[in-house]
């Protein structure tokens, strides 16, 4: 079956991109267009030419497996070239998204018409490349430079209104698109209107101040990243160069970055998230919840509410105690208000959101729902009289989940009268902003509540990940294990800005005890004593964290944790914590040394990789692509490195193996010994992705 067809409509051809699912510019698509195009041009019947697609979208980017592969012929930017300097207008017809190449192929036609739907875009640089076929000479001269620059650098989107508004769509449509770029060639032909070309166009000048600005917020914004800087230079050289020159240098610049180690590892986040959301083992079936119920108006409660009332599904609230009731209600009321504030949500949205939400301080609203989570105190019993209660009131085909951070959902399971419907659903705070979400198979649940659970996560705009059940499941076991070895290099040597600044370099966003501090030292410390029965004798005797809550130290909320805050929440060291952390070594005897931040980062890194290896050959993941997509959405991990597993690919398995067997013998075996699966892949030298 051909990609590419062309019906003739009278004087004008229509050549349509027939490439699910997104209508990919591959080698395929890219050889048939230039057959296509230059027939089209060789036909004297034919005077005009309408560029669309089949399916759900237009071309929505580049065949990305394509990329780090030797090119082959023709480039799309030589596909575009063609269709540029065709002698008869060309109207491009965008429904869906025009992404990346797929904007690139649109700015080479001469005119577009968008659905009003429609949303264009070249977010090349989340991939860590650049628009390679022409995208920034086209857009510098075609829309504001303001746009021009903050879409290529952020890759941020544009509706059809706001590219009309800007120059770069021509004509919205709310009916079919096709046939209204149709009639759009059949007026040019008519009114014998001049073939409009972008290269044609000037240069849109700016003021060398908005380059300037826009690299220093994307110091702060994508912070080491190589492409969002480079395509801000290739706009600022725009200003002062021909076209052809501009194009040559940006495919120049395309080619070396496509190669680069942050390009690969940001591939790998993209393909990684699409095998981790979609299960293969699982049904993929509709959620069918129009209905949700909410089980604790808490932070986390009060959080996945607005989960739910942002997607449109209807919510009941459940708090026994009022006060902690009208508080969430009144939180979720100004978080909307808020956004309305800024212009990201309007009045009337905002106000059904609100109209969707019933607080109750009974169980009996309950009876109603598709699916009922609970968000309550994390303790065993609590959690198990909580979902009996649920229990008692929910139909038989209500699913039923827990969002439990650490505890045994199998124990949960088996205290309920349907131990099939019970799952976990495990948010991270803030619930409503975080996009990971462990979707969790209990050893009971069926494969239907669990697809079902999957298609809701996507449907609440999360990136549901299905994970085994273990203690902290794969994201908080993986971090415990990089805690432990944080807390015990405070006790060896280092102190906690160190350790937080050497994360911080690698990419984190912030570092452990910061990260501590935000969340909040009384949940950390929450957290080990619930697992106090299960931890070694030495991480019992590491109580840092036990004297800092002795001192009433919680954290950001109290002004005072690792380090010391002001009333803006600005992070200074505290002398007071180094002056803690010395006398705690003094008092058990313990001798100071010189940690460097090599081996900082090593050991907080290889815990994790170890601990993931582990997580692996148990199946609680069923694929490294799970672990990377979890620590890339929900833990900070530098998308530009792939994910913790793919990172330890490139390290080499070999060298982890012997750095764990390092660390063994100065740390202590019990921490550091190599996991079977890790060892067994290093003696073949193979790696997670290629076992």
């Amino acid at each position: 079956m051909s990609v590419i067809t062309t019906t003739e409509r009278g004087q004008i051809a229509l050549i349509q991109i027939d490439n699910p699912p997104v209508n990919a510019t591959s080698i395929d698509v890219r050889r048939g267009l230039q057959e296509a195009f230059r027939a089209a041009m060789s036909n004297d019947a034919i005077r005009a030419v309408v560029l669309a697609c089949k399916g759900n979208t237009f071309v929505a980017g580049a065949d990305i497996k394509e990329f780090g592969k030797p090119p082959q012929d023709p480039h799309l930017s030589e596909v575009i070239n063609e269709i540029e300097l065709s002698s008869k207008p060309v109207v491009a017809a965008i429904h869906g998204t025009a992404l990346g190449g797929g904007m690139e192929l649109a700015l080479g036609c001469h005119y577009r018409v968008a659905d009003s739907k429609a949303r264009l875009g070249l977010p090349e640089t989340t991939l860590g490349v650049i628009p390679g076929a022409g995208g920034i000479a086209r857009l510098m001269r075609l829309a504001p430079p303001e746009l021009a620059v903050d879409m290529f650098a952020t890759g941020k989107l544009i509706t059809s209104s706001e590219a009309v508004s800007a120059g770069v769509v021509d004509e919205m449509v709310s009916g079919e698109v096709v046939e209204a770029a149709i009639a759009l060639a059949a007026r040019l032909l008519l009114d014998n209107l001049a073939i409009r070309r972008c290269r044609e166009l000037p240069v849109r000048t700016s003021e060398p101040s908005l380059f300037s600005e826009m690299r220093e917020r994307l110091k702060r914004s994508h912070r080491s990243q190589v492409a969002p800087q480079a395509v801000v230079d290739l706009a600022q050289a725009t200003q002062g160069e021909d076209f052809d020159t501009s194009i040559a240098a940006a495919r120049v610049r395309f080619r070396e970055l496509v190669i680069s180690e942050q390009a690969k590892g940001m591939r790998n986040a993209f393909f990684a998230e699409r095998v981790a959301t979609q299960p293969s083992e699982l049904p993929r079936v509709d959620h069918g919840v129009r209905d949700a119920g909410v089980v604790g108006a808490g932070t986390m409660g009060t959080g996945i509410a607005m989960c739910f009332l942002n997607a449109g599904i209807h919510v009941d609230l459940v708090e026994q105690d009022e006060k902690v009731l009208f508080a969430s209600v009144e939180t979720i009321r100004k978080n909307y208000r808020r956004e309305v504030e800024k212009g990201r949500l309007t009045e009337p949205t905002m106000n059904a959101r609100m109209e969707l939400l019933q607080p109750t301080l009974t169980y009996d609203s309950l009876s109603s729902c598709d699916l009922v989570i609970e968000a309550v105190f994390e303790d065993m019993q609590v959690k198990k009289d909580v979902l009996a209660r649920i229990e008692s009131v929910v139909r038989p085909d209500a699913i039923v989940a827990t969002n439990t951070s650490y505890l045994n959902i199998d124990e949960i399971a088996m205290a309920c009268q349907a131990p099939e419907r019970i799952v976990g659903m495990h948010f991270f705070s803030p619930a409503h902003i975080m996009r990971l979400l462990e979707n969790v198979r209990a050893r009971h649940s069926s494969p239907q509540v669990l697809g079902r659970i999957q298609s809701l996560g996507k449907k609440l705009g999360k990136v549901p990940v299905m994970v085994g059940v273990s203690d902290g499941f794969v994201g908080n076991r993986m971090l415990s294990k990089r805690a432990r070895e944080c807390y015990f290099m405070l006790e060896e040597g280092a102190m906690p800005e160190q350790v937080d600044r050497v994360l911080y370099e690698f990419g984190f966003p912030m570092g452990q005890f910061q990260m501590n501090d935000l969340a909040g030292l009384d949940v950390a410390w929450r957290n080990r004593q619930s697992r106090i029965d299960r931890i070694t004798k030495r991480e019992l005797e590491c109580n840092i964290l036990d004297e800092l809550i002795e001192s009433k130290r919680f954290g950001q909320k109290s002004g005072a944790g690792f380090y010391r805050y002001d009333e803006q929440r600005n992070r200074t060291t505290d002398p007071e914590v180094t002056q803690l952390i010395l006398r705690n070594r003094d008092r058990r005897g313990l001798v100071r040394r010189e940690i460097d931040d090599q081996e900082i980062l090593e050991r907080c890194l290889f815990a994790m990789i170890n601990e993931g290896a582990r997580i692996l050959e148990e199946g609680v993941a069923s694929r490294p692509e799970e672990i990377d997509t979890i620590w890339i959405n929900g833990y900070g991990f530098p998308k530009y490195r792939g994910g913790p597993m793919f990172y330890a690919d490139h390290i080499g398995l070999r060298i982890v193996v012997e750095r764990i067997r390092h660390y063994g013998s100065q740390v202590g075996s019990v921490f550091w010994t190599p996991a079977p699966l890790l060892e067994r892949l290093a003696d073949v030298d193979g790696g997670f992705y290629s076992r």
